[in-house]
């Protein structure tokens, strides 16, 4: 009889333990459910737009623009100037023969807002630094108060997974470099990924501004000092009607003082 005490309370503890388990579990996967919808929503609104990952500070960084290309179709200039943006970076050229489709008509509608604008050309890791430079010089006019060209030195394809050769890609890159600046007067501003900017221009080209691109933190430039800094890629302005839903948007490294300073000092026709 005593025995058959013990082994039912035993079967007992067993049972309440089991029952404790079974409710730890299903308070795990309620939680784990939880916070995978969570984590979905978070997800959808960062892939949205609706919320930024970078929300660089407007006292600190009073300075913004944006940079645009064919993908966001026809722009209401004096629209999208309105929207507490300084300055335009507009696509002219990528590698030695592509034209941005609009690149004429934004060009001439930019000049006709009070925005500071400039062009960029995406470089291609294809083709000589020479024709790249001829491209480009013969694509975007010189004008007055126009901002200093930028070069847009990115991975593209497999050339993240397969990186061309440093020092082939290193002298085109600095054929065009030298180029912009005999022609325009000015250095030009590299922009670049830390990818990039990591393995190819790490002790490099150190007297060119830098641009650069981090759409998820703060940027890590190491000792190198940054001009611009393209903090999203998915934000949401009025005045385009192109494919591309989202705008870049960008800051200035310092404050209004600084800006007028930096973009007064160029004179190029």
């Amino acid at each position: 009889m005593g025995s058959e005490k013990s082994d039912t309370a035993e079967m007992e503890n067993g049972m309440v333990k089991s029952g404790r388990i079974k409710k730890r579990l299903k308070l795990a996967g309620a939680v784990c459910v939880i916070a995978g919808v969570l984590l979905a929503v978070c997800g959808y609104a960062v892939f949205c737009g609706l919320v930024q990952l970078n929300n660089p500070s407007k006292q600190r960084y009073p300075v913004r623009g944006v940079d645009v290309s064919h993908y966001q179709g026809t722009i209401d200039w004096p629209v999208l100037a309105a929207q507490d943006l300084d300055f335009a970076y507009i696509k002219a050229t990528e590698g030695s023969s592509h034209t941005d489709e609009r690149f004429a008509e934004n060009w001439e509608a930019a000049k006709k807002t009070e925005l500071r604008i400039g062009a960029y050309h995406f470089f291609s890791f294809d083709s000589p630094g020479e024709s790249q430079l001829k491209h480009f010089t013969e694509t975007v006019p010189a004008f007055d108060k126009m901002l200093p060209p930028v070069v847009d030195f990115e991975f593209y394809g497999d050339k993240k997974v397969n990186p061309p050769d440093q020092e082939s890609v290193c002298t085109q890159l600095e054929v065009m470099l030298q180029g912009l600046e005999a022609y325009y007067g000015v250095k030009p501003v590299i922009y670049a990924t830390e990818d990039t900017l990591q393995f190819y221009l790490e002790g490099r080209f150190e007297e060119y501004p830098l641009w650069i691109r981090n759409v998820v933190k703060k940027p890590d430039t190491g000792n190198r000092d940054w001009l611009f800094w393209q903090y999203t890629n998915r934000k949401r302005l009025d005045g385009y009607e192109g494919d591309e839903t989202y705008i870049d948007v960008n800051v200035f490294c310092g404050s209004r003082d600084d800006w007028e300073l930096w973009s007064g000092n160029f004179k190029m026709e």
